[in-house]
């Protein structure tokens, strides 16, 4: 049932299922396109034994996986639709994820944090700028003397 899930999955690049089948086929979806990322020959042929039709495992390496190239996972996302009226089952769509990613900078410091460090540096800053100057002045006395003598 899930090879034909991944299946189409792949092939219309979302589909609407239940949330516990929506769950589980992610996991299994996230998996083949980690095998299209790799793009190897044993990647290709992981790929196809699970994978039941042989244009979709084409679509994999050459339309889908290169779109996630930078992407380090989270290729999928489920969307939580209601209650199916015949049975009362939750029902999901499960889609690829469309958006570009940026990956994460450096972990900037918190606001509160930024404060104390900012008065760290002001009193700091006068301090160095008036140490060039002290030690500008006897440079450009000794340099007097050498022209005078």
């Amino acid at each position: 049932m899930f090879r034909n899930m991944v299946t189409s999955f792949l092939q219309h690049e979302k589909i609407t299922t239940t949330d516990a089948k929506a769950k589980e086929l992610r996991s299994i979806a996230e998996k083949m396109i980690t095998l299209g990322k790799k793009g190897d020959l044993h990647a290709t042929r992981q790929a196809a034994a699970y994978i039941r039709d042989k244009k979709v495992v084409t679509k994999l390496f050459t339309e889908i996986a290169p779109r996630y190239s930078e992407r380090p996972g989270g290729y999928t996302r489920i969307i939580k639709l209601g209650i199916r009226p015949g049975d009362t089952a939750p029902v999901s769509i499960i889609e690829l994820v469309e958006a570009e990613m940026t990956p994460k900078k450096a972990a900037k410091p918190a606001p509160a944090a930024k404060a104390p460090k900012a008065a760290k540096a002001a009193k700091a800053a006068p301090v160095a700028e008036e140490a060039p100057a002290a030690e500008e002045a006897p440079v450009a006395e000794a340099a007097e003397e050498k022209t005078e003598a």
